[in-house]
């Protein structure tokens, strides 16, 4: 989704409100600042980051209920959305410029492969 330079400001505005860093807090203390994602997984990760999940783009009216907040890690973060992830940026900026090349072709192995030749 293309977003205008106006609704990209407002997002970022909305981050820096009241209301978000009070609703950030209720949901890191609600769930005791333990990622949700790991827990279904039986892992205990403790965890800062509060994660709509209904995006703000796609639900403005959800941005602060708490049914849509949810603390996840670092981790899971950054797989829910890869392009924000610090560590990633190069790479998917990269991966951006492959994609564009029709000389260039990328392969990857089927992990049943190995299976084939035992």
């Amino acid at each position: 989704m293309l977003l205008l330079s106006g609704q990209t400001d407002k997002y970022i505005r909305f981050y820096h409100t009241k209301a978000w860093h009070d609703a950030r807090q209720e949901t890191l203390t609600r769930q005791h600042y333990l990622c949700q994602d790991c827990l279904r997984d039986g892992k205990i990760t403790v965890a800062k980051t509060v994660h709509h999940m209904v995006p703000l783009r796609d639900a403005w009216d959800k941005r602060l209920d708490q049914d849509n907040l949810e603390v996840i890690c670092l981790e899971h973060h950054n797989q829910e959305h890869p392009e924000k992830g610090s560590g990633n940026k190069k790479y998917f900026k990269h991966e951006a410029a492959v994609k564009k090349r029709s000389d260039v072709f990328k392969f990857s192995s089927n992990k049943d492969d190995d299976k084939l030749f035992w």
